[in-house]
């Protein structure tokens, strides 16, 4: 099975790198620069996973012809989902199947208004990690999953042969019959999070020890609830059982969006929260509804106002 894996970053690079490592086939669709730096150097995973320095790393470069991949990974961020599709879109044959990273529902939107449902499956990932300034990647915490399955729900042969592919590498794959679902759950949760954390600009403890500080997450993961049940998808026990033992227990857990706003980075804001209130329907009826979320929204387009004046 050919994969190409859509760019060496954290998420990428991480997943990519494990397969590699695995004996698959595996492409990484990188720029020049970060081309000639796998070259020289590796690919290289601090883990306590275990560590990894991967050499002769396949890379490819947008624009050179090629055959189309069997699998295409994504996990760009939302705000630079289009170049990406413009960089692959060449790989993607009538077999090719799409499997995206990405947190929330529009590039499913995208995606499959791009290159047909039909070749779109739905994904999601669990890790931290991030680039330190040598380019390796370093991973954050224990956990490192990916789920997947058909949109449509089910099973298939092809995402089973996917999942084959995955199960000999050192990270954990599940495959869901209805990954639809797992998704919303996830947006669900990170919106809460990224929407307490970067409204109050501090950890779950901080906002916790606020006065209203619990309040504040209740409200937010109440109101994105919401919109998901609006769509059709409510949250089931296990999701209430998980959600409360992160976000109401004290600890220095925040949004990796906070850490964007801290490094004075670009942010998954239209993405994570604006979506999210777009996609609200009967959610927003009423004179409250869905304020908090829409409070934090505004308050993260108000930060890339000033970053775009001051930058």
């Amino acid at each position: 099975m050919r994969i190409l894996v859509v760019g060496a970053g954290a998420v990428g690079g991480y997943f990519g790198g494990r397969l590699a490592e695995a004996g698959q086939d595996v492409t990484f669709l990188v720029r020049p620069g970060r081309a000639e730096k796998l070259q020289r150097d590796g690919l290289v995973i601090r883990s306590a996973r275990g560590d990894l320095t991967l050499r002769d790393v396949k890379t490819i470069l947008a624009g050179v012809s090629a055959e189309p991949f069997d699998v295409v990974l994504l996990s760009c961020k939302a705000y630079s989902l289009d170049d990406a599709i413009d960089s692959f879109a060449p790989f993607v044959g009538e077999n090719t199947a799409v499997l995206p990273l990405l947190n929330g529902m529009r590039h499913i939107d995208v995606l499959s208004e791009r290159f047909g449902a039909a070749r779109v499956l739905g994904g999601q990932c669990v890790i931290a990690a991030t680039l330190n300034p040598e380019q390796q990647i370093v991973h954050l915490n224990e956990s490192h999953a990916i789920t997947f399955g058909e949109l449509a729900g089910g099973a298939s042969a092809r995402v089973q042969a996917i999942s084959d592919a995955m199960a000999g590498a050192n990270f954990d794959v599940a495959v869901s019959d209805n990954i639809l679902l797992r998704m919303w759950e996830k947006w669900v949760f990170l919106a809460t999070l990224a929407g307490s954390t970067c409204l109050m600009r501090g950890a779950v403890g901080d906002i916790l020890a606020a006065p209203d500080g619990r309040r504040v997450i209740e409200t937010l993961l109440g109101e994105c609830r919401a919109v998901a049940a609006n769509q059709g998808f409510t949250m089931g026990p296990d999701f209430e059982a998980r959600a409360t033992q992160t976000l109401f227990t004290p600890s220095p857990l925040t949004a990796s969006m906070l850490r964007d706003v801290e490094n004075h980075s670009h942010t998954e804001a239209d993405h994570i929260l604006g979506d999210l209130i777009a996609r609200g329907g009967d959610a927003q009826q009423g004179e409250h509804a869905l304020s908090l979320l829409r409070i934090a929204y505004s308050h993260l387009k108000a930060y890339e106002a000033r970053q775009a004046r001051t930058s």
